[in-house]
């Protein structure tokens, strides 16, 4: 999601209450909240096409996930943080944060589209917030601009492998739901694609 403006000094309990005052969302950075604005119609249709796969393969092969959409917030308890992935799923028990029951700690997949503001924190500082959590286990970031994704999975506890998948003919495998997905549903109904600018050799 865009990530704009800057307040601080908010509690917990200060920064739920405005959450459910506000029309906008906030991540929520141990005092510091950060208001995010709207998102493109290319990242709404990107977020979109993935829940309603991920959704439709849990259903079809009756896996215990479930996936929530950029409305459900994640908190991690070791940084005393909020945010609000485009894609999470849990498979397994529901957790929650004591301090927040509509907020989950226990993710395993998390799925970001990326934009211009928004890509280097969601590679790093965003992906280190996630990695503090010991159920998180695969990272998919979906490229708004161009046929591009990328799918970081942990393969075991210091180890993160990448695969990136470039061009509409190729299909992503998600490792958390044992499952492929085509490219080009993903990329279904978005306008204006650029050409890949790197085509791998693999």
């Amino acid at each position: 999601m865009e990530v704009s403006g800057t307040s601080s000094a908010y509690t917990i309990k200060e920064y739920l209450a405005f959450e459910e005052e506000t029309l906008m969302k906030h991540e929520f950075h141990n005092g510091e909240v950060l208001a995010m604005s709207g998102g493109t119609l290319n990242h709404s249709t990107l977020s979109g096409n993935m829940l309603n796969m991920v959704l439709n393969d849990i259903r079809k092969t009756g896996k215990g996930c479930r996936p929530f959409n950029g409305d459900v917030r994640i908190y991690f308890p070791l940084l005393n943080s909020f945010v609000y992935p485009d894609l999470s799923v849990v498979c397994g028990n529901i957790e929650t944060s004591e301090q927040d029951k509509n907020a989950i700690i226990n993710p395993g997949l998390i799925v970001e589209v990326l934009s211009e503001s928004t890509e280097k924190y969601d590679r790093s500082g965003k992906f280190r917030k996630y990695r503090s959590l010991p159920s998180f286990r695969e990272y998919v970031l979906i490229d708004q601009y161009q046929p591009v994704v990328d799918v970081l999975f942990r393969s075991d506890e210091n180890y993160w492998k990448i695969i990136s998948y470039i061009g509409l003919e190729k299909e992503v495998y998600i490792n958390t739901l044992d499952c492929s997905i085509k490219m080009s549903d993903i990329y279904r109904d978005v306008e204006g694609l650029s050409e890949p600018e790197l085509q791998l050799p693999f």
